[in-house]
């Protein structure tokens, strides 16, 4: 699924957008979804420089969807093994990708296979932040559950407030690599994750 958002054409490049969000997912595959659900919930706002689209994850494309963009946000559901609704964020320039986070994917390859791939050939954009939301139901159908629907609020809201922090056009990175969010607790935490 290739889907463009914003009133942009699909081939089209936005010349004002600043910022490209990429929602990932299959929606008839419940929480794997959410990210297109956020896309979706973002889309609307026609938020200044900022572009949304849609990608059902398969790795050639996330990596012809970003080319040329120099901040990209993605969104995709995650299974690691944390209650499902955590939110995980994480700076991909800085850090390889947990496989762990993206063992189970419906996509062709995972995301995290997607961005070392880019990594590797040097095309990953010059800013590069993913927000995994743990899911709990990756079967047949549609909607998510109650815990990952709260988390899109989360993270719909993060992005709303967030993007100018998250973007500064600065060398130095002023947030921790890794941040995870509780549910339980509705909280932020800095993290780190453990060699990949």
């Amino acid at each position: 699924m290739t889907t463009a958002l914003n009133g942009s054409d699909e081939g089209a490049s936005d010349s004002k957008a600043h910022t490209l969000i990429i929602g990932i997912g299959n929606r008839y595959r419940r929480d794997d979804g959410v990210g297109i659900v956020v896309a979706r919930r973002l889309a609307p706002e026609r938020l200044d420089g900022i572009r949304v689209i849609e990608r059902s994850g398969e790795g050639a494309a996330l990596l012809e969807a970003w080319q040329g963009a120099e901040r990209v946000i993605v969104v995709d559901a995650v299974q690691s093994g944390a209650p499902p609704g955590t939110i995980h964020r994480l700076d991909a320039r800085a850090q390889p990708m947990p496989t762990r986070f993206f063992h189970y994917s419906t996509h062709a390859f995972s995301l995290a296979e997607a961005i070392e791939l880019a990594r590797a050939l040097d095309q990953l954009p010059r800013r590069l932040l993913v927000y995994g939301v743990e899911g709990a139901d990756f079967t047949a159908g549609e909607g998510l559950s109650p815990e990952v629907a709260a988390a899109v609020d989360e993270v719909v809201h993060r992005l709303r407030a967030g993007l100018q922090p998250d973007f500064q056009d600065t060398q130095t990175y002023p947030e921790p690599e890794e941040q995870t969010w509780n549910p339980s607790n509705h909280s932020w935490r800095n993290t780190r994750s453990p060699a990949v």
